[in-house]
């Protein structure tokens, strides 16, 4: 299915979205804001869904961020629904049941850089920027770029980005562990659903498990994340998927996983 705005493809069992405004340089409208958020919230209901790729159209920019156009005229009230309406979607990105791969082909900026940070893995390209620029037009992030920016790098490294307007390139951005990977311009959608393709061999209950684990449990006090952690392990022991991976191991062969 596609649209103006946003373009969704189906290879097997992995989506591909892509930001579709390469002459805005994937500039987050509100319209691009409620398209994705559809988007995202179709996928809950896709049970033979594996994995998501987001990414943007050219070589270019995965998105400069939010459409500054929209801001010129807006007022305090109007802005802070703005800010809720993108910390929604990056919350439904985050919190996807299957893992979303942001593949980053250039500039992730403002909205952009927010964006990707929300998705679970990251691959980027070697021209690939980040940055959170907000403090040059006189406001601060507000799609979560404060919070997650900050849980990714660490309190100091990430105020020293947000209040000097920074850029992270796509080596630093690897050796910070901002991103997963760093590969030529031509290699980003083949690494990523490479990557996709990996994960989409796995039990996918258990893949959700993990991901919950992770998001859900990093956010508690470590004693309520182990009890967490040791709920998820003990429902596994409940599905056909377990039964099955062991039973695989013990006789030597690939497992079938049905997600039952």
């Amino acid at each position: 299915m596609s649209s103006d705005l946003i373009i969704q493809e189906r290879h097997e069992s992995v989506a591909i979205v892509t930001l579709n405004r390469p002459e805005k340089l994937n500039a987050l409208s509100s319209e691009t804001i409620r398209a994705l958020s559809e988007a995202f919230k179709s996928f809950e209901n896709d049970s033979e869904l594996r994995a998501v790729i987001l990414t943007g159209a050219g070589d270019r920019a995965f998105s400069a961020g939010t459409d500054l156009s929209e801001l010129i005229h807006v007022g305090a009230g109007e802005a802070e629904t703005i800010a809720e309406r993108g910390q929604q979607l990056c919350n439904q990105i985050e919190q996807s049941s299957v893992p979303v791969i942001a593949a980053i082909n250039g500039i992730a900026a403002g909205g952009g850089c927010e964006l990707a940070l929300a998705c679970h893995l990251r691959i980027a390209t070697t021209n690939a920027r980040f940055s959170l620029p907000e403090t040059k037009l006189g406001i601060i992030p507000g799609y979560g770029g404060t919070q997650r920016m900050t849980r990714e790098l660490g309190r100091a490294r990430a105020l020293e980005l947000i209040l000097t307007s920074g850029i992270i390139n796509a080596e630093d951005a690897l050796r910070l562990g901002l991103v997963n990977r760093v590969v030529p311009s031509a290699e980003l959608l083949p690494a990523a659903e490479a990557l996709a393709g990996e994960i989409a061999q796995l039990a996918p209950l258990a893949i959700r498990a993990c991901l919950k684990a992770v998001v859900v449990g990093t956010e508690l006090p470590l004693a309520e994340g182990l009890a967490l952690e040791a709920e998820l392990f003990a429902s596994l022991f409940a599905t056909e998927d377990m039964r099955e991976g062991t039973r695989a191991f013990l006789e030597k062969r690939q497992p079938v996983f049905k997600g039952e």
